[in-house]
């Protein structure tokens, strides 16, 4: 659940591009081989890399409040930033510290606070947590021993040292909790504390774009068993029959949102599942989270900023009960999981499943939104460089994409290294959320990545698009 609580998440390793990010050494899922998987001593470096960029970005959003806004708790959904912080140097120091190097523990007094499984989020301020300056220094000091212990690390032998799964593994779960904290920012109350430059205008032919596109039917290859440090609930790589459907070019605008709100879809039951119609009366919800109505126009707050809601851009924080009664009230339907992965994915020309819908380069600020560089959604239509071979755009960065599918395992899953990643969230009560958002850093977005999340939640950076079934003749 990456918008939540986990453990160390991965990524996939390979050579460093110019844009920041990594190229896999390895053939796509069906594909042609691929580059040579990276050397020691490149993959070092990238480990390396990635690490000391997660890091710089915890210290943004950690150093650009002041202590009493590290300590408080902006919302019961929500950890005290100062948890954070300390919970992603214990990590650390579990993961590589002690089970990769056979260290003893440094402050094991300090674990059953950092675990995420003991102490519920609303729990969190009670505890004894390490104040700011305390816990800085611990996950500085832990940061310290672990490049060390990487630069004697062969990256080979016991499968969690094999092609540095641990070290991708917890440079992934670091930028998993930098989203976690972005989040808390969108909650806190207060003035600005974060900047960025506003996403590139809508390109030119966006406003031409189809509303829909065909997705043929057939088979697909869905998962992997080629990415080096994906995460267990991705695999194993399996084949897959599907019908036809349609699928919406871009994902649902904030003026098609609108539309909706403005025709009584918060008044019609019709249009909700019973559950949804419940939640929806029970908490009173009127519009996305964050919007309110004044003189005669939407606002939103974003980041401690009120502005006009732009109607160009995908809608944003909407819970999955409000995605499936938008689709219904448009006449159509959510995708699902693996509609949308077949859309990002599958090569029509080549027959093969690929990493991202643009190919299997690694993302660059050309292909998609990520990696916080900008603050919000892009237009819809934007990054034509990043579109399917359908031609579906935004399909990664952006919002993360509601589906139909509960987060359920792939036939043949394999728990590692720890059931308590997915196995335990299995079933019904979550939905899979698929494509990333504007908060994602690259090396955790990919076309196998599979979040989810409680269908009421809506702190998340979440919107969605639409499918339908061709109509029969």
């Amino acid at each position: 659940m990456l918008n939540h609580d986990t453990d160390p998440g991965s990524r996939t390793p390979g050579t460093r591009t110019a844009d920041g990010g990594t190229r896999v050494g390895r053939a796509s899922d069906g594909g042609t081989p691929g580059q040579d998987s990276p050397g020691t001593e490149d993959l070092r470096e990238l480990i390396a890399t990635e690490l000391i960029a997660a890091r710089a970005r915890t210290a943004a959003l950690t150093d650009c409040v002041e202590e009493p806004d590290l300590t408080a708790q902006h919302s019961p959904l929500m950890s005290p930033l100062v948890w954070d912080l300390a919970h992603i140097g214990n990590q650390e120091e579990l993961w590589l510290l002690r089970n990769v190097g056979g260290r003893d523990p440094m402050h094991p007094e300090i674990d059953p606070l950092y675990d995420a499984f003991e102490h519920p989020r609303a729990e969190r301020p009670s505890l004894p947590l390490l104040p700011p300056h305390e816990a800085r220094a611990y996950a500085h000091e832990v940061r310290g021993r672990v490049l060390d212990l990487l630069a004697s690390s062969p990256l080979e032998g016991p499968p969690l040292l094999t092609d540095g799964f641990a070290f991708g593994m917890v440079a992934q779960h670091e930028q998993q909790h930098d989203e976690t904290m972005l989040i808390t920012h969108q909650l806190r109350q207060g003035p600005v504390a974060l900047t960025a430059p506003a996403p590139p205008p809508a390109p030119a032919d966006a406003a031409a774009l189809p509303a829909e596109v065909l997705i043929p039917g057939g088979p697909f290859r869905m998962g992997t068993d080629t990415e080096l440090w994906a995460l267990d609930n991705e695999r194993p790589s399996h084949e897959l029959e599907l019908a036809d459907f349609l699928l919406d070019t871009t994902p649902v605008s904030n003026a098609a949102y609108q539309r909706f709100i403005a025709d009584g879809g918060y008044q019609e039951p019709r249009w909700w599942t019973p559950e949804g119609w419940e939640h929806r009366t029970r908490a009173g919800l009127v519009a996305p989270l964050f919007w309110s109505r004044e003189g005669g126009q939407w606002l939103r707050r974003r980041f401690g900023a009120v502005e006009p809601v732009p109607g160009d851009e995908p809608v944003l924080h909407v819970s999955w009960y409000e995605a499936d009664a938008y689709a219904r009230w448009a006449g159509r339907r959510l995708p699902t999981e693996a509609e949308w992965e077949k859309a990002a994915r599958y090569d029509p020309v080549s027959g093969r499943s690929r990493r991202y819908p643009w190919g299997d380069q690694a993302p660059g600020p050309e292909h998609a939104n990520l990696g916080q560089r900008h603050l919000r959604p892009a237009p819809v239509g934007s990054y034509p460089a990043g579109a399917s071979p359908y031609g579906v755009r935004q399909l990664m960065g952006d919002v993360w994409e509601w589906t139909a599918s509960d987060f359920r395992p792939y036939p043949g899953f394999r728990a590692w290294p720890y059931k308590e990643y997915s196995e335990v969230f299995f079933g019904p009560e979550y939905k899979v959320l698929r494509g990333g958002c504007f908060a994602v850093a690259p090396v955790a977005c990919r076309g196998t990545f599979r979040n989810w999340d409680y269908p009421v939640r809506r702190q998340i950076f979440a919107g969605f698009r639409t499918a339908r079934d061709p109509e029969r003749r």
